[in-house]
């Protein structure tokens, strides 16, 4: 028997003897590298954390003790320990285990969680709580570098500083979030190295030893080595020793043994206290050490070679990268940024074109937000390239930073709508009704790979707030002819019939025209509309269509409050049109991981059950 066929259930780690940890070790890595090669899942981040986790469950007791992952997508050691090893033969599929912490799964996991520097606010506000019910167990927040850089972070480090009472924070420090890490932050260290009165005292030292016979050289050596050692202990030491926390560290994130021995320090101490683990993303896979942003999140893969297994097809992120890219070259005003995903939202080939014209602010949404608010104000023309479900942070910016003050900011948004295998908190079923709610905000979604380079021409020209939303995946082939120049608010009929109207949003004009069949096999003779406009959407060709159409039938990837259809059915009762409106928006829920178009069949939105809605519906209202 492996020693990890040993861990059943949560605390079987504890029956381990300390000299198979190392073993233990390898055999997790070597678990993870072999399922994850099945499912895809987040590889480089939980190698990582392996010896991390460990220590964490063997120095606490949880559930007692509660541990708290930012993002959560370095959890599934954590998962392993806690007696869900049969579940990763399901890892990230449609009712399977999620790839990151779900309360439903166990009481081992305190929040569902997914985006990043949360965990020290919602460890803060339980370690109070503790406080205040006079309970006794620890609370552990363990956060990454990378999320370091988003200011809710620090907002609970302010606020940690003054609690006294214990809260401990592990710093897991890869150097990495997604991408590299950018900004103040990753770069104290190499900042105060290159400070002028530093580096002038440096030279005159080094120049004075040197001018001694024999011995200067030596000097000089063993002095850097010393300043070396120094500055790992006291520069960070003075960072968050100087906002209230105790530092300890830094630390060897892959010595079981010296883990061990700091956190029970850090256990034994009455007040916050923050522990930096320094640790390397990918250990232990040589693919993943070498490329660690390919497998931060990554599809099925060959184990000997790192390479994918899934056959790739032109997807919308990387028809943004190359669009992006044409658009810079056209207009030298066009700017591009990116909250620390430069790869994943396609930036890369931009920032290599321009590098002086595009920025990646780290995990800051909101900062990104009105930054590109100050670019636009100076005279230039922002593209903010960010996932759906990231964007949401931002949402006060969106309105108070850009909208308010009409200024010409692109939202290119990606992953909106369904994601698939990342599940609730990564779903972009949010944007298209919240953004709704902003006065002089355009809103625009494509049909196809052609139509989103029409909407990025037309966003060159347009001043004004405008958001391109597009969803995860391959683009499909194009669905109609080649898009004249856009105008405002303005759609597109692709089939014009009588009885039934077909009115679809981006993602779903494919759906709606693959329902045209199954339709027209019941008798009817539907018209199609793409919509591209959801905000001002065209309400002079409803008008028009409200005439010769009973039924009017609006298609959207996107939760139903706020969003087109209720939009559209509050326009059709105001005008008083003769029609009556189908609205087959999802209902508002946080919809669960699985294959897009699985979870699209469930919430009705594929041809068989829209044809299905649609008949229903005309036994209520004739054609």
């Amino acid at each position: 028997m492996s020693i990890l066929d040993q861990i059943c259930q949560t605390g079987d780690i504890k029956k381990i003897p300390p000299g198979e940890y190392e073993a233990l070790a390898s055999e997790i890595r070597d678990f993870l590298i072999e399922k994850v090669s099945r499912t895809g899942g987040h590889l480089a981040s939980n190698l990582g954390a392996v010896e991390l986790t460990m220590a964490l469950h063997l120095v606490f007791d949880p559930p007692k003790d509660k541990l708290i992952f930012d993002v959560g997508h370095q959890c599934y050691t954590h998962k392993l320990l806690t007696g869900r090893k049969a579940g990763f033969d399901s890892l990230r599929q449609y009712g399977g285990m999620s790839g990151f912490p779900r309360r439903g799964e166990s009481e081992c996991d305190l929040f569902d969680t997914g985006h990043s520097s949360t965990s020290l606010s919602m460890g803060l506000g339980l370690a109070q709580a503790r406080e205040l019910a006079g309970a006794d167990y620890h609370v552990v927040s363990i956060i990454g570098d990378g999320s370091m850089t988003g200011g809710l972070a620090f907002e609970a480090l302010n606020n940690a500083g003054s609690m006294e009472a214990p809260f401990i924070i592990i710093l897991n420090d890869n150097d990495k979030s997604i991408g590299d890490n950018v900004g103040g932050l990753s770069n104290t260290f190499q900042n105060l190295r290159t400070a002028p009165r530093y580096n002038r005292f440096k030279q005159k030292m080094k120049r004075s030893l040197d001018r001694i016979p024999t011995v200067g050289g030596a000097m000089v050596r063993h002095l850097d080595r010393a300043k070396e050692a120094v500055k790992q202990i006291l520069l960070p030491n003075m960072l968050f020793e100087s906002m209230g926390l105790t530092y300890l560290g830094p630390i060897d994130g892959h010595d079981i043994k010296a883990l061990i021995h700091v956190l029970k320090n850090a256990q034994r101490l009455d007040r916050p206290v923050i522990v930096h683990v320094v640790t390397q993303k990918g250990k232990g896979y040589a693919p993943a050490e070498a490329d660690p942003e390919r497998f931060h999140g990554i599809d099925p893969f060959d184990i000997a070679t790192g390479r994918s297994l899934q056959k790739k097809k032109t997807t919308y992120t990387e028809l943004v990268a190359e669009e992006m890219l044409r658009l810079g070259q056209k207009d030298p005003k066009v700017l591009a940024l990116t909250a620390a995903m430069a790869s994943g939202t396609g930036l890369v080939p931009f920032q290599k074109a321009f590098p002086d014209r595009f920025f990646d602010v780290g995990i800051a949404e909101e900062h990104a937000v009105s930054f590109a608010a100050g670019l636009a104000k100076g005279g230039y023309k922002p593209y903010v390239c960010i996932y759906s479900t990231f964007l949401q942070r931002a949402y006060d910016q969106i309105v108070h930073d850009v909208a308010l003050q009409q200024l010409p900011v692109t939202f290119l948004i990606d992953r909106a709508g369904l994601v698939g295998a990342d599940g609730s908190t990564h779903h972009g079923m949010l944007d298209g009704g919240y953004l709704q709610t902003v006065p002089g905000l355009t809103i625009m979604a494509p049909r196809d790979g052609k139509e989103l380079r029409a909407m990025l021409d037309f966003s060159l020209s347009f001043d004004g707030p405008l958001a391109i939303r597009y969803p995860r995946g391959a683009a499909p082939e194009a669905l109609g002819e080649e898009p004249a120049p856009l105008a405002l608010g303005k759609a597109e009929v692709l089939k014009e019939g009588s009885g039934v109207l077909l009115f679809a949003l981006g993602s779903m004009v494919r759906m709606a025209q693959e329902s045209l069949p199954l339709l027209e096999a019941e008798g009817l003779h539907p018209s199609l509309v793409n919509a591209r406009f959801a905000k001002p959407f065209d309400e002079a060709l409803l008008r028009k269509m409200a005439a010769t159409h009973s039924l009017m039938v609006v298609l959207e990837e996107n939760n139903r409050s706020g969003g087109l259809g209720e939009h559209i059915s509050d326009f059709c009762e105001r005008e008083a049109l003769p029609c009556r409106v189908l609205n087959l928006a999802p209902a508002d829920a946080f919809y669960p991981q699985g294959g897009t178009e699985r979870l699209l069949a469930d919430i009705g939105l594929t041809p068989e059950p829209i044809c299905q809605a649609v008949l229903a519906c005309l036994k209520e209202v004739p054609e």
